[in-house]
């Protein structure tokens, strides 16, 4: 039998989560108060999928591995669904006024509409609707 997981969680290193948290409830998502605190927030991206943003001291807690460079260095390209190219845009437009940075052009594959943008942090974000 295959396996199969009901939630997704991400865990993402942030230098300062009270301005990561403001990026992102720029961008539309809603925060769950219950799972966060002065060092953490946890971001609402579905029903399903999470991402816990966290200060480096407490990301540590979890790995033993040196936090990525994201200036230099690349450890993901997270990518979310939006309902229409619309959306992609209005998304990442957002993101660029609130601080982000772009990290690609926009992409038609026709089939497919993608479009990038790097958090305040340097995480890699992409945002596709598909037809």
């Amino acid at each position: 039998m295959a396996f199969t997981s009901k939630n997704i969680f991400i865990n993402l290193s942030v230098k300062d989560v009270n301005k990561s948290t403001n990026f992102f409830k720029e961008l539309g998502f809603e925060f769950n108060p219950q799972f966060s605190d002065e060092t953490a927030s946890c971001m609402i991206i579905s029903d399903n999928i999470f991402a816990m943003i966290m200060i480096e001291e407490r990301f540590k807690g979890f790995s033993k591995k040196e936090i990525v460079d994201t200036t230099t260095s690349a450890e993901a390209i997270l990518c979310f669904s939006a309902e229409s190219r619309d959306q992609v845009d209005e998304i990442v437009n957002k993101a660029l006024s609130s601080g982000g940075k772009s990290f690609s052009e926009p992409q038609d594959h026709g089939f497919m509409y993608i479009w990038g943008f790097q958090d305040l942090d340097g995480h890699l974000w992409e945002v596709a609707y598909m037809d």
